[in-house]
């Protein structure tokens, strides 16, 4: 079983009023697990929305969310109401199945953000605390863990991310923007999730700051094992890093499968207002002068082989 799945998810954003708009429409998918996953799309296809549900950030309109099969949203009525259906419950009497339903949503809940860490497009929406320091220890804290834990995993995710030990004691607020953003990535590892989902990593950083983080993310998947999965508008990004490659386009999936499969499809994600890798592009013209060129080439060292073999 896939560790992170939508059934049949739709999102409405302002529903039943005169602005509604359909974010998600009957989106239905599984994650592959230990894997980084890309969801690619223009903007307003729903890649953020999709994003906010896998947390219960936010809940779906319909659908469900599944994390290991269990619906993050699930509430204490819907379990309350067929109770006595439920091995767990169906011996204990009405108040303890009451209680206990109680007790195992709110941890439930509590675990979510642990398993599933999410780092925001803006970093700056989820820093708060008065210190570098404080705000990565923020989420080990509530984790129940001792001091000396806590200070662990503060300094290996912030060695990790690249979170400099000059800042430490400054405010978060007053660093620049890529900062910002490294300071919000340690927050979440500190916690090691499983699930690892990032809104545009790389937005507003140079070009070697944005190759850095992605490194730096690539290097965690790989050392942990947990599953990864990315927002971006960087094509070049997603053929170079994922495994995987989810297309939405108007709150719909439209293509879904490995790298080398989407990307050899450039024609149609031109035709939804997608930019294709460079690389793709360059190949596609060099193909239409007449040389022997694959479809399935999306990389640069792809194509520097390829072009060797050719040349």
């Amino acid at each position: 079983m896939s560790k992170i799945t939508l059934d049949h998810v739709s999102y409405v954003y302002s529903k039943g009023t005169p602005y509604e708009q359909k974010a998600l429409d009957d989106v239905s998918l599984s994650i592959r697990d230990h894997c980084i996953t890309g969801i690619i799309g223009h903007t307003g296809s729903g890649k953020s929305t999709m994003m906010q549900l896998l947390n219960g950030l936010a809940a779906p309109t319909s659908g469900k969310v599944l994390l290991d099969g269990y619906d993050v949203n699930t509430t204490f009525e819907d379990l309350f109401a067929q109770w006595k259906s439920l091995p767990k419950y169906e011996n204990l009497s009405k108040s303890a199945a009451k209680k206990a339903i109680k007790k195992d949503i709110k941890d439930f809940r509590r675990r979510l953000c642990f398993r599933v860490g999410l780092v925001m497009q803006y970093p700056e929406y989820q820093l708060f605390e008065e210190t570098v320091y404080k705000d990565i220890a923020f989420g080990p804290q509530n984790m129940g863990l001792s001091e000396e834990e806590i200070r662990e995993r503060v300094m290996e995710a912030a060695a990790f991310s690249g979170v400099e030990p000059e800042w430490m004691e400054k405010s978060p607020f007053d660093l620049s923007g890529g900062q910002k953003r490294r300071v919000a990535l340690a927050g979440v590892i500190a916690m090691r999730p499983e699930v690892l989902v990032l809104d545009e990593p790389g937005a507003g950083l140079d070009p070697r700051g944005r190759n850095s983080i992605f490194e730096k993310i690539v290097h965690y998947q790989k050392t942990t094992g947990s599953t990864v999965l990315i927002v971006s508008h960087s094509m070049e990004d997603m053929a170079r890093l994922c495994d995987d490659v989810v297309v939405l386009y108007r709150a719909k999936i439209v293509k879904q499968g490995s790298g080398r499969e989407v990307f050899s499809h450039a024609d149609e994600l031109s035709k939804i207002g997608l930019d294709i890798p460079q690389i793709t592009r360059l190949l596609q013209m060099l193909k239409e002068k007449g040389m022997p060129i694959s479809d399935d080439i999306y990389t640069v060292d792809e194509a520097v082989a390829a072009l060797k073999q050719i040349l």
